[in-house]
């Protein structure tokens, strides 16, 4: 049985949010409302720590009192319960009426071992060097340019490698991530109709372990520069996908594998800026045949409108660190042109994520 809600739960639930950031907006006096955005980031900075202390495994077999509770993470009883009172008047974490501390649904999913646990991405969002990031963010909205190789002397990845510590802790949040995407875009879209499904920088083969469960008919290609070392094989084999999957270890900017029926990117494109997003795109190209689809899995930014959407922020994270760009279904139309396809249509999911679907021409 799925970890996650069925889609129609996961999009009402993003509506109810959104109108209830809309009312908030409308109802409370301006100052007000936007003294309450400017100081969200204090609760980015508690869910961090209760994510470093791993509160919530320490309350998973129930409720427990402050100086308990604290005994067992190894912190400040009075200053832990601050910090909880915080998160429990944002429904993570909740006093009960004896005084003891509980879990939430929400603070559920803060433990390293909730099946759609978010305990990684909270640690990411916290992390001292990621919070370091945006202080060049000025500069970037100045410069319409990435500021952290700037600031750094080297790419965001190329940092990933040097902080090791920083590394994982990005790659475990985007992990958390890419977990709540996977049965979304899977149940959103019919890949039966392939024969062969080409996951390009796949990482670990999640999206596509996910893909072929859903068409059993269906063969697959993993290729990630890191697939002798990230244990994709291992991961295949445990999904019982294995014997479907062929594995290289394609790079970024290389010649593509050929046979595809289709080429899936998930959260690639977005990363570069326009000139190497094309070659990516057009390396694509060249290994496929005329008819071939392209899918494109990226947070589409609606074109118009002042909603709320995930896109938007990540848009301006991007633009710090590597000068990519969340990009509108027109835009996706003119890029994908630009590399020899023609786009078709974009495909909504129950995520934050949509499918741009283009044919080779």
């Amino acid at each position: 049985m799925s970890a996650l809600p069925p889609p129609e739960v996961v999009r009402a639930a993003e509506k109810t949010r959104a109108d209830l950031q809309k009312q908030v907006r409308e109802l409370a006096p301006p100052p007000f409302a936007l003294l309450e955005l400017a100081m969200g980031s204090m609760i980015t900075q508690a869910l961090y720590v209760a994510a470093k202390l791993s509160v919530a495994e320490a309350l998973a077999d129930g409720p427990l009192p402050i100086e308990e509770l604290a005994g067992k993470v190894g912190a400040h009883a009075e200053a832990l319960g601050r910090t909880l009172r915080l998160l429990a008047a944002n429904g993570v974490f909740e006093r009960q009426a004896d005084g003891r501390w509980a879990l939430t649904p929400m603070a559920d999913a803060l433990r390293a071992d909730h099946p759609v646990t978010m305990r990684d991405l909270a640690v990411l969002m916290g992390h001292p060097a990621h919070w370091d990031e945006w202080n060049g963010f000025v500069d970037s909205v100045v410069t319409g340019e990435p500021s952290l190789p700037k600031r750094r002397g080297a790419s965001a990845f190329e940092y990933f490698m040097q902080d090791q510590e920083y590394g994982a802790a990005f790659i475990g949040g985007m992990g958390n991530m890419s977990v709540t995407e996977t049965e979304p875009v899977v149940a959103a879209y019919d890949f039966s109709q392939f024969g062969t499904v080409v996951d390009f920088c796949g990482g670990n083969g999640g999206l596509l372990a996910g893909i072929l469960k859903s068409a059993p008919t269906t063969k697959g290609i993993l290729s990630d520069p890191r697939v002798g070392f990230n244990g994709a094989g291992e991961y295949l084999a445990a999904q019982g996908v294995a014997d479907r999957t062929e594995i290289t270890d394609g790079d970024m900017f290389a010649p593509v594998v050929e046979g595809g029926d289709a080429y899936v990117l998930k959260h690639i494109v977005h990363d570069w800026p326009q000139e190497q997003a094309l070659q990516i795109l057009r390396n694509i190209r060249a290994a496929c045949k005329p008819g071939a689809k392209l899918l494109l899995v990226e947070m589409v930014v609606p074109e118009e409108g002042n909603e709320p959407h995930s896109g938007k922020l990540v848009d301006l994270w991007l633009l710090l660190l590597v000068g990519g760009k969340e990009r509108n279904p027109a835009q996706y139309a003119e890029l994908v042109a630009e590399a020899g396809f023609k786009l078709e249509r974009v495909v909504e999911t129950a995520a934050a994520v949509s499918i741009v679907e283009a044919v080779a021409v």
